[in-house]
């Protein structure tokens, strides 16, 4: 497994952790691997203090991923 620690970079945040899931789950169909970040802060001190669920790619996938949400996106308008 490659380490993606230093190349990752944030595709979507979002207010409610579905809205990362459903867009975790999309790009993995598309073959990209995605991170949530955050999860576990809302659990542990209350969802109050956070300001947002981050999704996260490795940097060379972050415009394909872009593309592949924007599509999702301009399909539900």
């Amino acid at each position: 497994m490659k380490n993606h620690s230093n190349n990752l970079v944030p595709v979507l945040t979002a207010s409610l952790i579905h809205q990362i899931h459903i867009a975790k789950t999309l790009l993995a169909s598309h073959g990209i691997e995605s991170y949530i970040f955050d999860e576990n802060i809302a659990t542990t001190i209350g969802t109050a203090f956070v300001e947002g669920y981050k999704l996260e790619v490795d940097s060379s996938d972050l415009k394909k991923a872009k593309k592949i949400l924007e599509e999702v996106n301009s399909d539900d308008n």
